[in-house]
């Protein structure tokens, strides 16, 4: 079994049992099959980038608190802070992600480096309302696709743009594409989002 595969199974366990949620109302609060989170759980599927999302949007968290191997809000933004806390993790459809900065509540974002594979395209779910992404593109070409149109991006260039409606990333190189993804969530209403009320 894949180590990223278990320990997603044990941390989605984990959220659902500190909200006291069945397998259906995650599903239902997911919008993920309630076969495919028990996969999950059990470590036996690889899900993509799309399926986490709706996964950390459904709990109310963010993309690297799913990801990582410790409570949410446990890192203390106001010390030095070294990145990346956990290698890349590969997703199920290629793409490659690293926590470089983790969410913390009291900042509101967190910073990831994303890896797209040649001939990767995919379409991410709407996040959180008021969430914004900043793409900060390393090497290669990529476009993202917002306000129904794809829009080129190269390294040295930047975009913000809304992340509360559907968007997507492309690889258009014939290599690897690296980008940082600086995704900022709106404040919640308390610091420990597993506490907030759906």
């Amino acid at each position: 079994m894949d180590e990223l595969n278990r320990l997603l199974g044990i941390r989605l366990k984990a959220l659902r049992q500190q909200r006291g949620w069945s397998l259906d109302r995650t599903a239902q609060q997911c919008q993920v099959s309630k076969a495919m989170l028990g996969q999950i759980e059990r470590g036996e599927s690889s899900p993509t980038v799309v399926t986490l999302w709706r996964i950390a949007s459904g709990f109310g968290v963010s993309f690297s608190e799913l990801l990582a191997d410790q409570e949410p809000g446990a890192t203390d933004w106001n010390v030095w802070w070294r990145g990346p806390i956990s290698p890349a993790s590969t997703l199920g459809d290629g793409i490659q992600v690293t926590t470089l900065l983790p969410y913390e509540a009291a900042l509101g974002y967190e910073l990831l480096l994303v890896e797209l594979p040649v001939g990767c395209c995919y379409f991410s779910v709407a996040h959180e309302e008021g969430a914004i992404e900043q793409i900060l593109p390393l090497s290669g070409q990529m476009s993202l696709w917002y306000d129904e149109a794809w829009h080129s991006l190269l390294p040295s260039q930047a975009l913000r743009f809304a992340a509360d409606r559907a968007h997507g990333y492309r690889n258009d190189d014939t290599q690897i594409v690296r980008f940082h993804n600086l995704i900022f969530y709106p404040r919640r209403s308390r610091a420990n989002p597993l506490l907030a009320e759906s």
